[in-house]
């Protein structure tokens, strides 16, 4: 794994209605992500948070608008900081923030790959478009928007568009999907682990046919972690909170093997909302689930 890390925060919570989300940078910093890093002798180039600005006035969250306009402009800046990233050479590593920064994430990560493939692991499937989203809300759009559907704000960040191929996507952990998703996942034949399916064979096998249907027709892997994919008790501090997740150890195994292959060339860890939190456990799992991805072992 490349030994240059960047890691860029982004305070986003524009994509989804509960404040607190544009924290989630801050708390996973507190938890130690830096220094963990640096004790598996990686070089942490942290950049900070990029500016998310908000005009209280005019952003305020609106049932009708849902703020599409500035969850594309944030959108928009994150791909470019990115963009230099990659041609640093080095490996992006991003902070979320609610998941609709994959937009951004995956648009200035995927430029660079001509068959990019993604991990999504993750409660929700995300792909929801204006029409099919029952709330509206940004960050259940962010992987139909990669794919290029939905909004052209959204879908046509650094003026590309898909960024990814269906085939070269997996979800794992779904439990909570609308009929909409239901039907692009029918229709596009995007690889999906719900968490019946975890349940059935074990997160081993999950993991180690993930990486077979992966390697050999992608260029480089981005791993989208949403914290709301381990089970509440395991990580309470996110906003959109689904019983019957995966768990910790599951998820301390799934970052160990991908750690083992080497296909990992970027991440992402959102949805950490400490407001919601307890005694900030949910961005303290985060970093111990980096550490694994990492390459931290016990022996």
């Amino acid at each position: 794994m490349n030994k240059q890390i960047s890691i860029i925060g982004v305070p986003m919570d524009m994509g989804q209605k509960r404040r607190g989300v544009d924290m989630g940078p801050s708390a996973i910093r507190y938890a130690g992500v830096v220094e963990r890093l640096e004790n598996l002798d990686f070089v942490v180039h942290d950049l900070g948070d990029m500016v998310v600005k908000h005009n209280l006035k005019e952003n305020v969250i609106k049932k009708d608008s849902n703020n599409i306009e500035i969850v594309a402009q944030v959108n928009e800046k994150l791909a470019h900081e990115l963009d230099n990233v990659v041609s640093q050479g080095h490996f992006p590593l991003i902070l979320g923030g609610d998941h609709s920064i994959a937009i951004g994430s995956i648009a200035g990560i995927a430029k660079h790959y001509k068959n990019l493939g993604v991990i999504w692991y993750d409660a929700h499937g995300d792909l929801n478009t204006m029409e099919t989203s029952p709330s509206g809300n940004a960050h259940g759009m962010s992987l139909a928007a990669s794919l290029g559907w939905g909004d052209a704000s959204l879908t046509t960040v650094l003026q590309y568009s898909p960024k990814i191929k269906p085939e070269n996507i997996v979800i794992i952990g779904a439990r909570q999907l609308d009929k909409g998703e239901k039907d692009i996942i029918k229709k596009l034949n995007i690889k999906v682990y719900t968490m019946h399916e975890i349940d059935r064979l074990g997160m081993a096998t999950v993991i180690e046919e993930t990486v077979a249907y992966l390697k050999d027709k992608t260029d480089g892997i981005h791993l989208s972690l949403d914290l709301d994919g381990l089970d509440p008790t395991d990580a309470p501090g996110v906003g959109t909170p689904v019983l019957g997740g995966i768990s910790y150890r599951e998820s301390h195994l799934a970052m160990e093997m991908l750690a083992e292959s080497g296909l990992i060339t970027s991440a992402e860890f959102v949805e950490v909302n400490p407001i919601l939190d307890e005694r900030n456990k949910t961005a303290t799992v985060a970093v111990a689930l980096m550490g694994s991805l990492f390459g931290e072992v016990l022996l």
